[in-house]
């Protein structure tokens, strides 16, 4: 059975400092998790946003690449062709849909998995053209002793795929774009397979919603091809809408256990399982007829925006053990733990 930690949820945005003064952060959540020695480590995506100090102006941040700075744009509420009606965007008449939050990646250290010390400033924040709106939704895959961090990256152009290496999480090196506008959620696999690296993604696009989890396998981390669909939306209602990866996957004696994430026709996030051959990846052996994690505590169910269940990355423990760390609403981090053989009976 999950177990939801007592403490839920374990960081909140009060617990992290903004990256200047004259922001606020509303949203802490979606981290990207991994175990260094003994210790836990999360790469979390912290959404702040300009502190509005006029309530009849709209505040939004764009990063500038010729300035290497972070500029402000202000919008009269007055204007009737102005609409602020939901706090994510300032939409327009004349220049389309702006962003109110930028998002940031900001590390945080744990020796317990509960208990974090959330790093003051970010590990990666905006800093490139594709970054312009900033950057979000991290997985960590450690391999070959390097810790491979892939993030989204959005601008004008969508949201693209970013990589990054670390060698200790204290500092990275950005390796540049790899999966190109519009694709995300990108998950490493922690090993190669027949001699290639693979990762799981979910490109997407306007014409139709049913997104899909595809793979791919690439000779070096920064080449990918092999392109193919693997996993569909549905048959079941809870993710017949769309779905995508959520943790890289994790090696077990069954197959590789990728846990991912589906939407329903409400718009409500939850977790399942789906379990893919050891020798061939591109074949799906066993997948959850049911989710085994859905929103139904209130910092789940209410937040800003609601019945959001999303995860990014999980942490095999050495007794048998998952801890799963998830964003909660798109406002809060939390964690759900479930034995391994429990989760390997619902995808077989």
């Amino acid at each position: 059975m999950i177990k939801r930690e007592k403490t839920n949820p374990i960081i909140k945005a009060s617990d992290v400092k903004p990256s200047r003064e004259d922001f606020e952060v509303f949203g802490v959540f979606n981290a990207a998790a991994v175990e260094v020695g003994k210790r836990t480590f999360l790469l979390l995506r912290v959404a702040e946003k300009a502190i509005e100090t006029d309530p009849m102006v709209a505040i939004t941040a764009k990063y500038d690449p010729e300035t290497n700075t972070i500029k402000k744009v202000y919008f009269d509420k007055n204007d009737q062709g102005i609409d602020c009606s939901d706090p994510r965007t300032v939409k327009t008449q004349k220049d389309g849909n702006f962003i109110t939050s930028m998002g940031h990646l900001r590390g945080a250290w744990s020796d317990d998995g509960v208990n974090f010390s959330v790093d003051e400033k970010p590990l990666l924040a905006a800093g490139t053209p594709i970054e312009t709106y900033g950057i979000e939704d991290a997985r960590i895959t450690f391999i070959e002793g390097k810790y491979i961090i892939t993030y989204a990256a959005v601008s004008d152009d969508g949201i693209c795929t970013v990589m990054a290496v670390s060698k200790d999480l204290k500092s990275v090196e950005r390796k540049g774009m790899i999966f190109v506008p519009n694709n995300k959620n990108v998950a490493i696999f922690p090993e190669r397979i027949n001699g290639l690296y693979w990762a799981l993604h979910r490109p997407f696009n306007k014409v139709r919603a049913r997104e899909s989890i595809w793979i791919a396998s690439s000779p070096d981390l920064i080449h990918w091809g092999q392109f193919e669909k693997i996993v569909s939306p549905g048959p079941e209602e809870w993710d017949r809408v769309k779905i995508g990866p959520g943790a890289p996957p994790l090696r077990t004696d069954k197959g590789w256990l990728e846990i991912y994430h589906g939407v329903d026709k409400d718009e409500k996030y939850s977790l399942g399982g789906v379990l893919l051959d050891l020798d061939d990846p591109t074949k799906v052996i066993g997948r959850s007829t049911t989710p085994f994690l859905f929103a139904e505590e209130p910092y789940e169910v209410d937040g800003l925006v609601k019945n959001i269940i999303f995860t990014c990355n999980a942490v095999k423990r050495s007794a048998g053990m998952i801890d799963i760390y998830y964003g909660a609403a798109d406002d809060s981090t939390c964690l759900a733990t479930i034995s391994e053989e429990e989760l390997l009976k619902d995808v077989t």
